[in-house]
Formats: structure tokens, sequence, C-alpha cells
């Protein structure tokens, strides 16, 4: 069976908003029209994606795979669009995923001096794929944080960074200046495999909530801080490395030339 991408970014829309009529808002269709084609994409999959009740709209286990699956899909297609209408115009464009946290901006300020011709964009990589804008053609340069799939990347370390445990500010532990890890045994952690969220706002939001702690790296604690959260340096922990990450079959000049400027600047930074 080929999938239908027209269906498939209609099923994405009523799983962000998980509500039909923003949805078909949305996209700019009639509201009846985008049940039928959720229907229709259901009896072509042979599964349920969505339990529909009159108040609210919720993903089955396939829908959630799906959603997932579907937001590196649809994101690779329109990376591939990007690259033939490049072609066409002769235009050379570098991308570069990047890690929560993690600021590239100046070295792409350094790459663009050196190459005032070359366009630059940047793609966030989700923090338990952050190798996937690489291997699906989103990007071709990764600022990424270990641990990530190494398999078939030519790695430059870049440096490392301490974690914190990020807890809400009415825990125990909120008011110690430092921790070691031994003082977080029998707290909740909201991490790999017991509970992996969406995104980091997310995770800071449940945390905030009470729902447990997490060990994050610093640079992450101070990109996403908030007045209901703090963050209490973990002595012990072990540090995290900052890595650049290009595909090793596509060493391009352009690559080279990237890599060397921003291994130099980001060392610095």
């Amino acid at each position: 069976m080929d999938l239908d991408l027209r269906k498939l970014r209609y099923f994405v829309a009523v799983a962000e908003h998980r509500h039909f009529g923003r949805a078909a808002e949305q996209l700019y269709i009639a509201q009846p029209v985008l049940s039928r084609q959720i229907s229709a994409f259901e009896r072509e999959l042979e599964c349920a994606l969505l339990v529909r009740t009159t108040r609210s709209v919720e993903l089955t286990d396939a829908g959630r795979q799906l959603y997932e699956e579907a937001q590196g899909i649809l994101a690779s297609v329109t990376a591939a669009v990007q690259r033939v209408r490049d072609a066409d115009r002769g235009a050379q464009r570098l991308v570069v995923a990047f890690s929560p946290g993690l600021h590239v901006s100046d070295a792409l300020r350094a790459f663009t001096a050196r190459h005032p011709d070359v366009e630059t964009d940047v793609v966030p990589a989700r923090w338990w794929e952050q190798d996937a804008p690489l291997r699906d053609g989103r990007a071709q340069v990764g600022y990424l944080r270990r641990p990530f799939d190494d398999t078939g990347l030519h790695v430059v370390p870049i440096g490392d960074e301490p974690r914190v445990a990020c807890v809400p500010v009415g825990h125990p532990l909120a008011s110690r200046a430092e921790v070691a890890s031994a003082d977080l045994d029998g707290q909740r952690m909201l991490d790999v495999p017991r509970r992996r969220t969406s995104s980091l706002e997310e995770k800071f939001e449940l945390i905030a909530s009470g729902h447990g702690i997490a060990l994050v790296p610093l640079s992450v604690a101070r990109s996403y801080s908030r007045p209901d959260l703090v963050h209490v340096p973990v002595t012990d922990a072990p540090r995290v490395e900052a890595c650049l990450a290009v595909p090793a079959d596509r060493r391009s000049k352009l690559l080279r030339d990237f890599l060397e400027i921003a291994t130099g600047v980001l060392r610095r930074g």
C-alpha cells in the first residue's frame, strides 16, 4: 500500500490539535471533509488511529506510533522538495541540526562571512533521536550531545558540560547548593525508559507539577529557566559531551569548511 501524504498531513494536524474543527481550520478544509479523509485513512491502514468522543479526540497506540513516524516522514519530504528547488535555481544551502540548549549561531555567522552566497538554516533535533535529521536528509551537519547513534557519522568532539538536577521549587533538594547522585536515590526520574516526554517543555511542565525530577545538561537548564523550577549541580554525574557530526560519506568542501570554522568557534565558546 502506498502512503497517502495528504491524508498523513491531515492526520498530523488532528493529532496536534486533538480537535477536528481546529485542525480543519488550519488545513483550510471543511470539518466533515477532514473527518471523512481520516476515516478513509484508517480503513486503508486497517487500524484505528483516533478515539473520538463528543468532547475530545485521543490517539490510540497505533495513532501515537504513526504520529511519531509521520513527523520524520513529512519533514524528510519537505527537505527533499527544498533541495529540488535549490537545485533548480542553482542555490547552495547548509542546514545544521542542533540539540536543545546548544547554540550554533556564532558558527553560522562566521561561516556566512566566508561563504556569503551559501544559504544557511537550522532544524531542531529531538533529544531521543538526535541523529535523525542527518539520516533523513533534513540537515547536513549536527551540533549534538552524546549519546546518539554515531554509526556512519564522522564525529568531532567540541567540549563537555555538567549535568544538573531539575526539581520543583518546593522540593526538599531545591535549597541545596549541590547534590550527589546518591541524594537522588528513590526519586522518580522523568527519563528513558520510565517516561519519554515528547519535548523539553513537556518534561519541565511535568517536573513543575510534581511528577518527578530529571537530570539535564546545564545549557538546557539555562535555556529553559522558569521561576517554579530549580537547577541543582550534581557533583558526581558524568559530564555531557557536545559534538559536531556529519554523514561520513558526505564530505564536500562546504562541509569541511563549516567543520573547520565551527570547531574553532564553538570550542572557544
